[in-house]
C-alpha cells in the first residue's frame, strides 16, 4: 500500500479550528442517504469512528440514536465537545489500536472520511465484535473532483506546491474498496456513488483548503500563512465571490456476519 503523504507526520488537531470551522459542508443529500442505508435510526447505539469535530453525529442526532463518538486528537475532541453542547453526544479519546468496548455493544459503527487512516487487520475484527449480530459498518466519503472543477485544480496545485509529499491530489470517483479481511466479518448491503456540488465563498473554501491534511495538518505556521495570502490571492482572481465546487460521494454498508 502507498504510504500517506510519503509516510510523513500529520495531525488534524492542529488544524481542529479550522476543521472546526470550515469542514461542516456535507449537503443535505450525503446525510439523507446515510439515514437511507440504516444508519442513525432512532434508539439505535451508534459509534462514529475518526469522528473530528463530530460533524456527522451532530447532523445525525436528530433522529434520535445513542452517539458515541471518539477521535485520535484531543483538540478535535475539544472543539467536538463544544459544538455539540446540549446534544447528548458521548466523546472520547481514542483510535481504533487503542478503543475497547465489550462485545455487542453497538448497533452501528460509522466512519465518515477517514477509514483509509485505519488498521484494517485490528479494526475490522473489532467492529464486528463491537456490533451486534446483523450490525452495520459504513463508511462514507466525499472529495472534490480536481479533473473536473478548474478551482479544485488550482487549490490542489498550491497545496502540492507547498506539500510536495501530499498525496490526497487527482482524486476521481470510486466506490470505496477495503481490504479483503472484511470478508471474513462483513457482507456487503449497498456501495454507491453521487455527485453534489458544494457551494462555498472564497473565505469558506480557503478554511477548507487550509484544514485538509496536505496544508493545516502537516505545515508550520509561517508556511501556512504564506499558503493563505497566495491561495486568497489565487481565488481573488479566479473565483466569484460565491461559487461551488464539484464533488462525488461514496457510501459503503456493510453487515455484520456474525
Amino acid at each position: 500500500m502507498k504510504k500517506i503523504d510519503n509516510g510523513n507526520a500529520f495531525d488534524f488537531g492542529l488544524a481542529a479550528e479550522d476543521y472546526a470551522k470550515y469542514r461542516d459542508i456535507y449537503p443535505e443529500e450525503f446525510y439523507n442517504k446515510i439515514y437511507e442505508l440504516g444508519f442513525y435510526r432512532k434508539f439505535q447505539r451508534v459509534l462514529d469512528m475518526g469522528t473530528g469535530s463530530g460533524v456527522l453525529p451532530r447532523n445525525m442526532y436528530k433522529y434520535g440514536s445513542d452517539i458515541t463518538a471518539a477521535d485520535i486528537s484531543e483538540n478535535q475532541i475539544k472543539y467536538a465537545e463544544i459544538l455539540s453542547e446540549n446534544m447528548g453526544i458521548k466523546y472520547l479519546t481514542g483510535s481504533d489500536l487503542n478503543l475497547k468496548f465489550y462485545d455487542n455493544t453497538f448497533d452501528c459503527i460509522t466512519a465518515c472520511q477517514c477509514y483509509f487512516y485505519f488498521n484494517h487487520d485490528i479494526f475490522a475484527e473489532k467492529a464486528s465484535r463491537w456490533l451486534n449480530p446483523n450490525g452495520k459498518l459504513g463508511m462514507f466519503y466525499m472529495g472534490w473532483l480536481p479533473e473536473e472543477d478548474r478551482i479544485a485544480q488550482m487549490s490542489e496545485n498550491l497545496i502540492r506546491k507547498y506539500n510536495p509529499d501530499w498525496s490526497g491530489y487527482g482524486d476521481y470517483r470510486h466506490k470505496i474498496k477495503l481490504p479483503e479481511i472484511y470478508d471474513d466479518y462483513f457482507k456487503t448491503e449497498c456501495s454507491e456513488i453521487f455527485d453534489v456540488r458544494v457551494p462555498f465563498t472564497r473565505e469558506s473554501w480557503n478554511g477548507r483548503i487550509k484544514a485538509c491534511r496536505g496544508i493545516g495538518a502537516s505545515l508550520s505556521k509561517n508556511l501556512i500563512k504564506e499558503f493563505e495570502n497566495e491561495h486568497m490571492e489565487m481565488l481573488r482572481k479566479n473565483a466569484e465571490e460565491k461559487f461551488s465546487v464539484l464533488h462525488y460521494c461514496a457510501v459503503l454498508s456493510l453487515k455484520n456476519r456474525k
